[in-house]
């Protein structure tokens, strides 16, 4: 956002109610005030007490509903907390107008910091992606492991079905594109969102379609949301040009987390090819390559998502090893066990150890060697969407 642009935000005390948010069964939200920004917080209580903290951070036009498939999944591992960026799902704008990927971080950085939660399993999905990548570099007290699923990180060839997306980045492309389409219905724009961001749009249940209509029509009644979506699709894009210490590649270097990265083969979005990319980038990290998953497979498939986590846990010493080969087989609810730090990867099908690499459809884990860069690859397209991007 341009220094001298100043930002129309509508003040808090005149925003509109335009009706509740969809909160699923076993989950809580809650509005937390902080500095300069007020956050919507979607929880849910863990298994049992004492079990490591967790956060989710969904994309661009996305919001904490976007983990609510993922989250009950990990209930006996971790206790969850996903948030609504300002301006998204029920998170009013903040107060200066800020959307950059900095100004997002600095705002998942002051709820950790008020809510003493840290360090937490930290996951991003899209634009959360590039957020929590900045976060887990610059704060690395805060965050145990890191899950990216189709982080928005700088490519320089763009895919054709994420330029109308990148466009909104534009000054007065918003504006113009509100204008053409005015007479779209939700149901026609969340049709059209599913395409974009899904592999199969084919997996959303009927129910889970009529959610998102009515979460659809409650959005485009806010004064903000067209706002919202173009200044933090141009804070994308402005990250995508710095370089230095500040580049979103050069921060993922400096990750100290163990980390996590899911990739799509039917990405729209985000770049498949750019998971080499980020394998090598992220120094301790596990790649997940789902072949039929689109740009939201926490959402897809949240199952193989979770199941990839429980793996990360166990490779980071965190999952006892009976509790290890019970999230691996599925079967019943994983008890208490005493923490095996010295647990390893060795029983990963398609596994691949060492210096990082692609296995389609299975893991890839490794240590990234000294000196390895994040620079190797400068192949890649994509941007971020909205619903959860």
């Amino acid at each position: 956002m341009s220094s001298t642009e100043l930002p129309f935000v509508p003040p808090a005390n005149v925003l509109p109610k335009v009706g509740a948010v969809r909160v699923a069964e076993g989950e809580r939200l809650r509005s937390v005030e902080l500095p300069g920004v007020t956050l919507t917080v979607r929880s849910r209580p863990p298994a049992r007490e004492g079990l490591p903290p967790a956060l989710y951070v969904h994309g661009l036009g996305g919001s904490s509903q976007n983990w609510s498939a993922l989250m009950p999944l990990l209930d006996d591992v971790v206790g969850s907390e996903a948030v609504d960026l300002p301006g998204f799902g029920d998170s009013p704008p903040p107060d200066d107008g800020d959307y950059s990927v900095t100004g997002h971080a600095r705002a998942v950085i002051r709820y950790l910091d008020a809510s003493g939660r840290g360090p937490v399993h930290l996951f991003g999905n899209s634009l959360g992606g590039a957020i929590t990548t900045r976060v887990a570099a610059v704060r690395p007290d805060l965050v145990r492991t890191l899950t990216l699923v189709s982080p928005a990180l700088p490519e320089i060839r763009v895919q054709r079905s994420a330029v109308p997306t990148g466009l909104l980045a534009v000054p007065g492309v918003a504006p113009l594109f509100t204008r053409l389409t005015r007479t779209w219905t939700a149901e026609q724009r969340v049709r059209g969102v599913m395409a974009l961001c899904y592999g199969d749009p084919g997996r959303v249940t009927p129910e889970g379609f009529r959610n998102a209509v009515q979460e659809m029509e409650r959005r485009l009644r806010l004064p903000y949301f067209w706002d919202a979506m173009a200044r933090s699709a141009r804070g994308i894009v402005n990250a995508y040009t710095l370089g230095g210490q500040q580049g979103l590649w050069r921060q993922a270097e400096r990750v100290l987390a163990p980390t996590l990265l899911v990739y799509g083969g039917r990405d729209q979005l985000v770049g498949f090819r750019m998971a080499q990319k980020a394998a090598r980038a992220f120094r301790d990290s596990r790649l997940v390559t789902l072949p039929d998953a689109g740009h939201v497979a926490m959402m897809e498939y949240p199952e193989t998502v979770a199941l990839a986590f429980r793996e990360l846990l166990e490779g980071a010493g965190e999952l006892g090893e009976r509790r290890a080969r019970r999230a691996r087989t599925g079967v019943g609810r994983a008890e208490s066990d005493e923490v095996r730090p010295d647990i390893g990867d060795e029983r990963d099908s398609g596994a691949v150890h060492g210096r990082k690499s692609v296995a389609t459809g299975t893991v890839a884990t490794g240590v990234r060697e000294p000196g390895a860069g994040a620079d190797d690859d400068a192949d890649g397209e994509g941007t971020d969407e909205s619903m959860g991007g």
